[in-house]
């Protein structure tokens, strides 16, 4: 059986997709700490950055030209995803805290300033998968704009699992055990949701992305054919959906797959990649879904880099 590619794929001599923004961000001595996650408020033109360290702060905030605006600290510990939530009248940032101290195990909801607006687990224990909010290292978030929550929890700790909740907290599905079968994870590091109603999930450590029906939690499908040479750290779709966007931190590069229409996931089929610096280590990216700009959070170089499309 021939597959669609084995004589002539258009995007096979396809130019460079991205070029990297020199300019962002103005000052790159902001960044004290290791860069974990980056989110884009495209409405307001804002980019938040989480970082670890002593004595830094945990969340940067720059405009999207790349000048410094400020930063907060309260109540985070370690983050590890970060997420903007527009809704019509207001805007709030969501972090997931891997920390083990009392503020850690935790998904937290703050307003743009960094005022504490509510938490989901119980800081500073890690839970069971026994309990929809009883996290153990949750990874990420991604809040739909009717107020959904998707979140991975499971960055190394005892969840492997992927829970819907409703925008009053409570739960709609889950699914996922630790393990390499169908729906099954081995540290679920990433999520985002297409326009089309479908879960897409970086099941890091089994090197696949799974993908799931939003409403149901049912399995749609997994991708792996792409990530022999790593597994996937980081998913986001462009703009228009028609690709996305996947981190693999171990090789340094971001990989750029077309994102399949409504129905059959298929096969993986990359595009083209960013090959970034060595020792860069890209964690999270995210999408400037106005722009089309993508921002990168490296721990090995420690900043975020911005790459726009050509």
């Amino acid at each position: 059986v021939l597959k669609a590619c084995d004589y002539f794929c258009p995007w096979r001599e396809k130019q460079q997709m991205y070029k990297l923004d020199i300019g962002w961000p103005k000052t790159p001595e902001d960044f004290t700490g290791q860069t974990f996650c980056v989110a884009v408020d495209s409405l307001h033109g804002l980019v938040y950055v989480g970082q670890r360290g002593d004595n830094v702060p945990k969340v940067l905030v720059f405009s999207e030209e790349g000048y410094f605006l400020y930063s907060w600290n309260d109540t985070v510990e370690m983050p590890h995803g970060i997420f903007v939530w527009n809704t019509a009248t207001d805007s709030s940032v969501w972090i997931t805290d891997v920390g083990t101290g009392k503020y850690g195990h935790t998904v937290k909801q703050y307003s743009p300033l960094g005022k504490l607006i509510q938490v989901l687990g119980t800081p500073g224990n890690a839970g069971s998968s026994l309990i929809p909010l009883q996290f153990d290292q949750p990874a990420e978030i991604f809040v739909e704009e009717n107020g959904d929550i998707y979140v991975v929890d499971g960055d190394g700790g005892m969840n492997n699992r992927l829970i819907k909740l409703s925008d009053d907290y409570k739960e709609i599905w889950l699914t996922g055990t630790n393990g390499t079968g169908i729906g099954q994870f081995r540290i679920p590091h990433s999520v985002t949701v297409d326009a089309f109603g479908r879960v897409w999930v970086a099941d890091r450590d089994n090197k696949r992305i799974q993908v799931f029906d939003k409403v149901t939690g049912e399995w749609l499908g997994s991708w792996s054919s792409c990530f022999s040479e790593d597994g996937p750290y980081s998913v986001r779709f462009t703009a228009d959906y028609k690709y996305l966007i996947v981190a693999q931190l171990n090789i340094n590069r971001l990989a750029i797959l077309v994102a399949p229409p409504v129905g059959a996931i298929g096969d993986c089929v990359m595009v083209h990649t960013v090959q970034l610096a060595d020792e860069t280590k890209p964690h999270l990216v995210d999408v400037d879904m106005k722009s089309g700009a993508i921002y990168v959070a490296e721990i090995g170089a420690q900043q975020v880099q911005k790459f726009v499309p050509l």
